[in-house]
């Protein structure tokens, strides 16, 4: 199991709010829920599942900004892909809980 942080920006909007574009992206991760799972922070999203389902997912992403009429898109994305054993993003959380007690 993987998790990508992915950040879709779209470059030459109307206004500096960009909302709009993030609510475009989470309806597209929502497409994909039977096979990912995703939570949306306030500077990116986050999303979990197999390496190949998730950088399927980033594509579709990434091109919903030039689907909306943007002509320049810049997308940041970081994986974790972790193959000695499977952790989620909670997991993740967790472990770190265990160090704060």
């Amino acid at each position: 199991m993987a998790i990508v942080d992915v950040t879709v920006i779209p470059i030459g909007t109307e206004s500096p709010s960009v909302s709009k574009y993030v609510a475009d992206v989470q309806k597209i991760l929502d497409s994909y829920t039977d096979r990912i799972s995703y939570r949306l922070t306030p500077m990116s999203t986050l999303i979990e599942g197999d390496l190949k389902d998730l950088l399927e997912v980033v594509q579709a992403i990434h091109e919903a900004p030039f689907q909306a009429g943007i002509d320049r898109v810049a997308t940041n994305i970081r994986i974790d892909d972790r193959r000695d054993k499977k952790v989620k993003m909670d997991d993740k959380l967790d472990s770190v809980k265990k160090h704060l007690t």
